[in-house]
């Protein structure tokens, strides 16, 4: 076996000055409370990182504008079921807040068994024709539902979404075709929330003209994590490793760290193509499998030190086993308990919205493309919690045949990329194009490849600053 190579990384340290945690008289942190002074205006748009308090935020100012601006009804939209778990009751009067969040059970769709369609869109319906006050739904039940009873039934109440960044200009994109339709009748107001304004695609979110209508929240990675209480650094690696990866991951996972593992996707070439067989060897890694706790289905496994592992399974393909550990994983008595388990192995769960504040470890095997997806797996590292100093990011990807100093640069590339989408309100996200290295190559029009210019005799890297493709000529 040969030892994974590690890459130049990035290790930042915080202030660790707490205040961005400290609530305020009525319970709101610093991000909660910057959006709620802009409660009164009809279109929000809210950039602000995992674990900022967005999904309080909006029930601070979805109570203010069905209590004070009278409006019907409030509807939250999230891109998929887990996710509505961020809109379960909460005791805010607790906290100094006039009301609490209350939303009975059968109005959180996304609790509900079954698909996006059918029963649900009519679920929407009766909603719509009663005095309750807060529905939680997916996007796609939304889509549904405003496809079948027109967008009209949907005039003096809230909609809000959830990771916004699923919009696009593209009239292609039927959740961007509504909300455009929507502002277009004017009659509706909209709060729009993302940890990412910016999408893998590098299509636009919002035509300008759209945008400029929304009055916007930022607050930025930096604020969020110069501002905590407990965590003070943010490490992020990459590491490259020769044969199959499952041989090599121990040399990066380490079992006392609470990890999100994400496997890389079958299409991808780090993949085995079998998703089963690679969570199988990962755990036999980790030690001697004990069996599966009945209540959690948490798989058990005994380390060499006679610790017992709890490792929750997310790429079985036994459906109903899946959903006893996801709903095992949301359960809401048990997010503070940080022995609840230990290791998570996903493959495309897990991800944006996933709430799992003990995090410290976020390891990826496989390139990903998307800097959207990058930087909603950071998130799931970076939340605060006590005794959680530090948390890191980890990309272990297969060595490319390629110079060592073209991967660097190729690396440095994607993480000038990632700090970029931390610290600024919007960014482009790349499109990284790898061009093999040949005596004859020439500059590519439209490209710019720095001070010096396009060099013939090295292996150059070139940025389209019009549609943000980054181009790295590699040998081999």
């Amino acid at each position: 076996m040969s030892k994974p190579k590690a890459i130049p990384a990035v290790s930042v340290t915080y202030a660790q000055n707490g205040t961005s945690t400290k609530p305020n008289a009525l319970g709101m942190r610093p991000m909660q409370e910057r959006a709620y002074q802009k409660r009164g205006q009809q279109y929000l748009l809210i950039k602000s990182p995992p674990a900022s308090g967005k999904s309080r935020a909006l029930m601070f100012i979805a109570l203010d504008k069905l209590e004070n601006q009278k409006l019907k009804q409030a509807i939250i939209v999230v891109p998929e079921k887990a996710i509505g778990a961020s809109f379960h009751d909460e005791p805010l009067s607790k906290y100094g807040f006039w009301a609490d969040w209350q939303v009975k059970p059968k109005w959180n769709l996304c609790d509900a068994p079954g698909g996006d369609n059918g029963g649900k869109v009519d679920a929407v319906q009766k909603f719509l024709d009663s005095d309750a006050k807060i529905l939680i739904c997916t996007h796609a039940t939304f889509r549904f539902a405003a496809d079948k009873f027109g967008i009209e039934v949907f005039d003096d109440r809230l909609i809000a979404v959830d990771e916004f960044h699923h919009v696009s200009a593209n009239p292609d994109n039927k959740l961007g075709d509504r909300i455009r339709q929507l502002m277009a009748r004017d009659q509706t107001h909209i709060i729009a929330m993302t940890g990412s304004y910016f999408r893998g695609d590098a299509e636009a979110v919002l035509h300008p003209e759209d945008e400029s209508k929304f009055d916007t929240i930022t607050y930025t990675y930096y604020e969020q994590l110069n501002g905590y209480q407990y965590l003070k650094q943010l490490d992020i690696g990459y590491y490259f490793y020769a044969g199959s990866y499952t041989d090599e991951i121990m040399k990066v996972l380490n079992p006392k760290e609470k990890t999100i593992l994400h496997i890389p996707n079958v299409n991808s070439r780090e993949s085995t193509k079998d998703k089963i067989r690679e969570v199988e060897h990962i755990i036999e890694e980790l030690g001697e499998w004990q069996g599966t706790d009945p209540k959690t289905g948490f798989q058990l496994v005994k380390t060499a030190d006679g610790t017992i592992l709890k490792i929750a399974d997310l790429v079985d393909d036994d459906a109903s086993k899946r959903d006893k550990v996801a709903a095992a994983l949301k359960d809401p008595t048990q997010k503070h308990n940080r022995d609840r388990v230990d290791i998570i192995i996903a493959l495309g769960m897990a991800k944006e919205g996933f709430d799992w504040i003990w995090c410290e470890h976020a390891l990826t095997i496989g390139y990903r493309s998307s800097l959207t997806e990058i930087v909603q797996i950071i998130g799931r590292a970076t939340r605060d919690a006590p005794g959680k100093l530090r948390a890191r990011f980890t990309n272990l990807i297969a060595e490319p045949d390629a110079a060592e100093s073209a991967v660097t640069e190729a690396v440095n590339d994607t993480l000038k990329a990632i700090a970029a989408s931390l610290l600024m309100e919007q960014v482009l996200a790349p499109r990284f194009e790898f061009k093999p290295k040949y005596p004859n190559n020439q500059a590519t029009p439209g490209f710019d490849y720095g001070e010096d210019g396009y060099k013939p005799g090295k292996c150059n890297v070139g940025v389209n600053p019009e549609t943000g493709h980054i181009q790295l000529e590699i040998k081999g």
